[in-house]
């Protein structure tokens, strides 16, 4: 009977925001307007000239969470262009969990970037071309952290898996709270081939659109997170101790068997003394 009680105790602690309402849950931070909350809340654009970008910021901290987004990327000639969502801790060795989107030439298709850092250590990036159009429609991109992994998804299919192999020797990013961020930017010194193809200005303003932004998470605030020894407990099927079924998994290779385009772990030439110890184990 005790657990029946205080199971939904722990959950009610765990915050859900099933609707998504941009006024209430994020603060655009930069852009000088050129970042802008729509329709009562529900619609976000940012947007892009050869001034400034823009971006915005979640206003809670998590310290382990699923964190989902519906993004309208950049259309047309994004060349140049990087919009991104990710989680970060501030600080010089901060801790950050990233989704980039790498513009292309009109009719080349994105770069999908990911990375992991810990510590402000970074260095294990996966990159993916996408099966779909990301500029004629939203697609929701999903990044689940919790203890044991990290899991990167595109409209619920995986395409990235980060576990905690810290009995490795590996950082895994586990301790530091971090917002989510999101930003249209200028990159066009190495986003698009390396920096050969530059930005079109002629094409601007370029504008990125969101919706349907969806946290549950444990919040940290005040020094304290909302759920209680988080990194020794999960809910049994909870985000908390997801991980990825055999099913979930066969979807994961056939994205990586005809999407994945880099992979560090394969990097034999960038690692000259050895590939990192979490590919080997992997």
């Amino acid at each position: 009977m005790a657990i029946t009680y205080l199971l939904p105790l722990f959950l009610s602690l765990i915050i859900s925001s099933v609707s998504a309402n941009f006024q209430r849950d994020v603060e655009i931070t930069w852009g000088d307007g050129r970042g802008q909350i729509k329709n009562n809340g529900e619609l976000l654009t940012l947007s892009l000239d050869k001034s400034s970008g823009s971006g915005f910021q979640s206003k809670n901290e998590y310290l382990f969470g699923k964190i989902a987004m519906q993004m309208k990327l950049v259309p047309g000639n994004s060349a140049g262009t990087v919009t991104t969502l990710y989680l970060k801790s501030p600080g010089t060795t901060w801790d950050e969990i990233d989704f980039e989107f790498l513009g292309n030439s009109s009719g080349d298709p994105y770069t999908l970037h990911t990375n992991v850092y810990t510590q402000g250590k970074g260095d294990k990036e996966q990159q993916f071309k996408l099966w779909f159009d990301p500029t004629a429609d939203f697609h929701t991109y999903t990044i689940l952290w919790n203890p044991q992994r990290i899991i990167f998804t595109v409209d619920g299919t995986p395409i990235r898996e980060f576990k905690n192999m810290e009995s490795l020797g590996t950082l895994f990013p586990k301790n530091k709270p971090m917002r989510m961020y999101s930003s249209l930017w200028n990159a066009d010194d190495w986003a698009t081939r390396g920096g050969l193809v530059k930005t079109d200005w002629s094409k601007a303003p370029f504008t990125a659109s969101y919706r349907g932004f969806k946290q549950e998470a444990c919040v940290w605030s005040n020094g304290k997170s909302s759920c209680p020894n988080a990194s020794k407990q999960g809910t049994t099927g909870s985000w908390l101790s997801q991980e990825l079924d055999s099913t979930a998994q066969q979807r994961m290779r056939w994205v990586q068997r005809n999407y994945m385009i880099y992979n560090y772990c394969t990097d034999a030439k960038r690692f000259p003394q050895g590939l990192p110890k979490e590919c080997l184990a992997a």
